[in-house]
């Protein structure tokens, strides 16, 4: 199982909203406890569906814009992009299940 890889800035996440139709994006920090158990059922969710939608992870030390542009006040925090819209957002730890849900709510 492969590691679902960072966007590095503002600039590539815009350009993945518009590239990619759906797109799962985690946001993490490296100090978050919590996000270490989320990290491992994002690579399962991008490994089952890498068919259909793109996952990534963004360090939100790195990337205050992310919180700021999406009122992210607590992470781990899962955001469903579809055609470059928020769908959905995802906040603590989860079972797998519920993150796989809530990709097949925005890929239908």
């Amino acid at each position: 199982m492969g590691s679902v890889a960072f966007i590095q800035d503002e600039t590539e996440f815009d350009t993945l909203l518009k590239a990619e139709a759906l797109v799962v994006i985690d946001c993490t920090a490296s100090w978050c406890g919590p996000c270490k158990l989320v990290a491992p059922l994002m690579d399962q969710l991008a490994e089952e569906y890498g068919d259909r939608a793109k996952v990534f992870k963004l360090d939100l030390d790195n990337n205050k814009f992310a919180a700021q542009r999406f009122g992210i006040r607590s992470i781990p925090a899962v955001m469903y992009f579809k055609q470059g819209e928020l769908m959905e957002t995802l906040v603590g730890v989860k079972p797998y299940e519920e993150f796989s849900k809530a990709l097949e709510n925005c890929s239908s």
